[in-house]
């Protein structure tokens, strides 16, 4: 049975830390030990977790760059645990309404690894913002907040529930 979990995220302005810790509480509540920490810093111990979870935002078509050297500094020891990814990033509804297929950088990453699912979810630029894109995204009145907590909840549910049943 699978114990621990770790949540490795990439984020530039918070939102998908928020999606990685909200992932991170509904493992618990399931009877997991789960962390999330900044894919960056998330470099030591990555062997004493049982599974990993990867999530990253994205910009301009790609994958946050903590997310991608997190999985190609890991690939070894995440080819040995299960894995699930994760991507944040449309700021629209699309991501409520349909099934989003993966950019280029995931889907390297899904032909190279065995993840077992992966899942793109709204993303969040609002006021404050910092890069010069989410300054124009702003500007052009195209931020916001489109997370879906309930879809994330119940992805990390299923998760849980595979995880708890192995």
């Amino acid at each position: 049975m699978t114990e621990s979990v770790l949540v490795a995220y990439g984020t530039k302005n918070g939102s998908t830390a928020r999606i990685a810790e909200a992932i991170a509480a509904v493992l618990r509540k399931n009877g997991l030990t789960a962390d999330a920490r900044p894919a960056a810093s998330a470099d030591t111990g990555v062997a004493s977790y049982d599974a990993v979870v990867v999530g990253g935002a994205l910009y301009a078509g790609r994958w946050h760059r903590d997310a991608r050297r997190f999985v190609r500094r890991h690939r070894a020891q995440l080819a040995a645990r299960p894995v699930w990814l994760f991507s944040s990033g449309p700021l629209d509804a699309s991501a409520s309404e349909r099934d989003i297929p993966p950019v280029s950088d995931v889907r390297r990453v899904l032909v190279r690894l065995d993840i077992r699912e992966h899942v793109t979810f709204g993303g969040c630029i609002e006021e404050g913002a910092r890069g010069y894109m989410a300054r124009l995204i702003l500007r052009s009145g195209k931020g916001g907040d489109f997370r879906d907590f309930g879809a994330v909840e119940a992805w990390a549910e299923r998760i849980g529930a595979e995880l708890v049943g192995e």
